[in-house]
């Protein structure tokens, strides 16, 4: 028992550090290229950036803790449905379980992100992310420790019910990765003929994500529009100008951010 018991701790260190690792170096190389991009875009927000770090080392911590568990159980007990063997399931499985990954934890994070927006909950957890204004490459995963968890949770849980290869996650977790980072970034890094042609309708960007930034109470979803547009919170594109682009297409007047207000 107190073997397993250390087993499982050093797991879960060893998931903490790659999960913040994996931050530095991601949130790290889109600063780094924001630097040259867009020069000066982030010279006055120091202080900020500072407190992003700080809360997304932290949510790291938690991000790792079950990761951590789960590898071990994997590894030596056997637990979860992820399979090595490439002939375990056809060929066309591997992007299917990809997208049935993508699309599980994109419903949950749109769920849980309008839970978020209660105004309780905003001020409990939720107005850490939104004290970042306007966010930038470093606020991927910077989060209070109650959003953090609910986040955390997810895809570990989601490894006991839908079967995947080690490869196939790890690029799920890479586009988990380069989405967080871009769509925070403060400018558009994809393509215009991406952003606003017939893959922008459905795929999130940093366009889509700053108008939920700027207004709050819209676009909520991670990675496509889907559930936004289903439920009517798809409010367009923002833009970077102090302008938002409607569902139209057309550009309206971006609303002025306002804080929750209390129940």
């Amino acid at each position: 028992m107190t073997g397993s018991l250390t087993a499982i701790l050093l797991s879960a260190l060893a998931m903490t550090l790659i999960v913040g690792l994996r931050y530095l170096a991601a949130s790290g190389f889109f600063a780094w290229l924001t630097g040259k991009v867009r020069p000066g875009l982030y010279s006055s927000l120091r202080p900020q950036i500072g407190r992003e770090i700080y809360w997304s080392l932290l949510s790291a911590a938690i991000y790792g803790v079950p990761a951590g568990i789960v590898a071990w159980g994997w590894n030596t007990q056997g637990w979860t449905l992820i399979y090595t063997d490439i002939t375990a399931y056809p060929l066309w499985y591997l992007p299917v379980s990809i997208f049935l990954y993508l699309f599980a934890q994109d419903t949950w994070f749109y769920w849980t992100h309008r839970w978020m927006h209660r105004p309780r909950v905003f001020r409990i957890a939720h107005a850490v992310h939104h004290a970042s204004r306007p966010p930038t490459a470093w606020a991927a995963m910077s989060f209070h420790p109650i959003e953090a968890l609910t986040l955390a949770i997810f895809v570990p849980l989601l490894v006991f019910l839908i079967p995947i290869h080690i490869v196939a996650l790890a690029i799920v977790l890479t586009i988990m990765t380069i989405m967080g980072v871009t769509n925070h970034m403060g400018w558009e890094i994809f393509p215009r003929l991406i952003v606003e042609g017939v893959a922008g309708r459905w795929l999130i960007t940093a366009s889509h994500h700053q108008r939920h930034h700027a207004d709050y109470r819209c676009n909520y979803g991670l990675y496509f529009r889907f559930w936004d547009r289903l439920c009517r919170t798809d409010t367009g594109l923002g833009s970077f100008d102090g302008e938002s682009r409607g569902r139209g297409g057309g550009v309206a007047p971006a609303r002025r951010s306002q804080p929750e207000r209390p129940a």
